[in-house]
């Protein structure tokens, strides 16, 4: 992809050295960062500094990685200069997430996402509940590109159902969990399917493909396992979902045209479109099957149809039912509702330039390929650093942010594209975030499907077998791509 993101860029990519700079030094700013992170989560819950605590703890860590290069003798023009390089990396990415949040908006409002749920939903079969609730959670959690939005929809739905059912609780979650960290992990929805490329510096189309060559195998194996348990256990009762379909055929205007929309993007992602188009192309799609099979729903919401649409594109939309199950599924933030991870990223940027200016991300890198000097050893510490951001820093967004930026640098020395990179980041940091009880994904999972941590933590096998996966595949040099293939793909 050419642009802010392009190959040409990252060639030109350098990390400063710093003679005056020691390791110890160098950690300085890292280890301030995470003891504030720390704070925030244990003592402040996680609004230390408001809504925006992980960002403005992000500047607060550049700030003192500026303190620390001061006394090392490297100018402010060097840490602006860094910083102003890595936002200008990052612009593409940005685009790409707005656009994610627009085609949210309007896949809701055409009856997109409401058609997956409303058909979804009806291939609950007693004998296969828990691999078709994997299934169910997946399909859903890529047309939304959220796993917390799966679980409060459909997966409550899902837990009342497969309860009745007999089934326990625990395994019920698992499977509603390792199918919506599946869809989170591939949706171009999902903002960090969008924010572990840009940390990489990979374009989110080749991010995806590449993390299908361990995803795939994951969830297979998943399902498989899933599926000898389902078959291996009674159940009771029947799988009653009529009012969740009668609550969604009352509201919207459910018909199989509404695939053409998905089917449209998906292929264009097949055919290589650049992603701003694809993308634009499902946001244009999907604004006008609004006004064709949606005109109840849009009245409903604004005077003007048209306005409802803009609206949905640009700001909030909620659908109110009189189903609260389906309400939280049934709303979206349109281009507003990714500002959060836009902020994240740019405060990322912030932080990891002025690392990058001060020497520090240099020092750092060359310790840990000191440690880690074989490519499996690059991978395992990627894996083992993800794993540690998320117990420490109790937030998957971090625990992809904070190593995507530090292991940059060393994947490029190996010769690794950063594709590989970036596959690891969501390997081990997406999806292992919701396996601790601290964490915002842990805590929030167990709350809203009523079930602990320590009880689905067991069957939440696709996300434990992901990080394992992404090892194995290193150690046995399964799908290692280097920079001279990268180079080589584009020539011909």
């Amino acid at each position: 992809m050419k642009g802010t993101n392009s190959n040409d860029h990252r060639e030109k990519e350098h990390i400063v050295e710093n003679k005056e700079l020691n390791i110890w030094e160098a950690l300085i700013p890292v280890i301030i960062l995470m003891g504030m992170l720390a704070y925030n989560i244990f003592y402040a819950d996680g609004a230390w500094f408001g809504e925006y605590s992980n960002q403005i703890i992000l500047l607060l860590g550049g700030l003192v990685a500026a303190i620390v290069g001061f006394f090392n003798k490297t100018s402010i023009r060097r840490m602006f200069e860094e910083v102003r390089e890595n936002l200008n990396s990052v612009l593409l990415p940005i685009m790409i997430l707005l656009l994610v949040g627009a085609l949210a908006g309007t896949w809701l409002v055409s009856g997109v996402i409401p058609a997956m749920v409303y058909y979804g939903l009806q291939v609950l079969n007693p004998i296969v509940f828990l691999p078709a609730t994997i299934v169910i959670a997946a399909v859903i959690s890529i047309a939304t590109g959220s796993s917390w939005t799966t679980s409060a929809t459909v997966g409550i739905a899902l837990i009342g159902i497969g309860t009745a059912l007999g089934i326990h609780s625990g395994m019920i979650a698992g499977a509603v969990i390792s199918g919506a960290y599946f869809g989170d992990k591939m949706s171009p929805l999902s903002d960090t399917t969008n924010l572990a490329p840009a940390m990489a510096g990979t374009d989110l189309f080749t991010h995806i493909k590449y993390m299908s060559f361990t995803t795939g195998p994951t969830i297979l194996i998943t399902l498989v396992i899933f599926t000898i348990i389902s078959l291996n256990i009674e159940t009771t009762g029947s799988a009653d979902v009529s009012g969740l379909l009668g609550t969604i055929e009352d509201t919207f205007a459910i018909t199989p045209y509404l695939f053409i929309v998905p089917i449209v993007v998906i292929a264009l992602i097949l055919l290589k479109t650049k992603p701003l188009v694809a993308l634009g192309t499902g946001v244009g799609l999907a604004a006008i099957f609004a006004l064709i099979f949606q005109v109840e729903v849009l009245e409903a919401l604004s005077e003007r149809p048209v306005s409802a649409v803009i609206n949905a594109i640009f700001t909030d939309t909620q659908i109110t039912t009189d189903n609260d199950k389906l309400n939280e599924l049934f709303s979206s933030g349109g281009m507003a509702g990714m500002l959060w991870t836009i902020y994240l990223i740019c405060c990322a940027m912030v932080f990891g330039g002025i690392m990058d200016g001060i020497g520090a991300l240099s020092k750092i890198t060359k310790a840990l390929l000191s440690i880690a000097s074989s490519v499996f050893g690059l991978f395992a510490s990627t894996v083992v650093s993800c794993l540690g951001l998320n117990i420490i820093a109790s937030d998957q967004y971090l625990a992809i942010v904070i190593p995507g930026k530090m292991f940059k640098k060393a994947y490029q020395d190996k010769n690794l594209a950063p594709e590989n990179l970036s596959r690891t980041l969501e390997d081990s940091g997406t999806v292992t975030s919701v396996l601790i009880p601290w964490n915002t994904c842990g805590a929030y999972q167990s709350s809203v499907l009523g079930v602990g941590v320590s009880e689905y933590f067991i069957y939440a096998i696709f996300n434990y077998l992901s990080p394992l996966t992404t090892l194995i595949f290193a150690a046995f040099k399964i799908k290692i791509r280097t920079i001279k293939q990268v180079k080589s793909d584009i020539q011909q």
